[in-house]
């Protein structure tokens, strides 16, 4: 049996059959997903690691004491863990989610150009980082919707299922991120 053709709940049920590879392969398939959504909240490359491991391994006891449930996508099951995970490091380390690129990490050089001129370069580089200010002023509810419909790249039902709020919620949350950054471009045009 080739697993690699497999989808996802057949990986996992080949697994609990005794299949190692079926799960290598899941989380292969996954894990640049899962982690991208960890490093955006936690903004370390280690963390991000480690939450990584727990996300894994947790998915693990669960499938083995036979408690995952069939509905639904793995992979906004495991978003949802991922989160719960990232929420309580935050609670532990009594720090405040804040969305910022890092020194060692920056979502915005990773969108493609096309022989940018260095004028275009520094321009787009201003730009971006205008972007990432804008968006670590936004209310906590507003930035997570932006950065995992922008940088995680989840659609609004994801997000919904992933911070436990209707979808109305989320959709509203989005709309509000995008009216403030609408309003605090302008003000800062206005400063200019």
């Amino acid at each position: 049996m080739d697993v690699l053709k497999l989808n996802d709940q057949q990986l996992i049920e080949t697994y609990l059959q005794g299949n190692e590879k079926s799960f290598e392969v899941l989380l292969e398939r996954h894990k640049d997903r899962i982690y991208t959504s960890i490093y955006l909240f936690v903004k370390d490359t280690e963390m991000a690691e480690d939450l990584l491991q727990e996300v894994f391994i947790k998915i693990i006891d669960t499938f083995r004491k036979g408690r995952y449930n069939h509905e639904g996508k793995f992979i906004q099951w495991a978003l949802r863990i991922s989160y719960n995970l990232c929420v309580d490091h935050f609670r532990k380390s009594k720090r405040q989610t804040k969305v910022s690129s890092s020194e060692t990490f920056d979502i915005l050089t990773m969108i493609e150009s096309k022989d940018d001129n260095m004028e275009d370069h520094i321009i787009k580089f201003q730009d971006h980082t205008r972007v990432k200010h804008i968006i670590e002023m936004l209310p906590e509810e507003q930035r997570e919707v932006i950065v995992l419909r922008h940088y995680a790249d989840m659609s609004f039902k994801e997000i919904s299922q992933v911070t436990r709020v209707s979808i109305n919620t989320a959709l509203g949350r989005m709309r509000y991120a995008l009216i403030n950054i609408r309003k605090m471009m302008g003000q800062e045009a206005i400063a200019v």
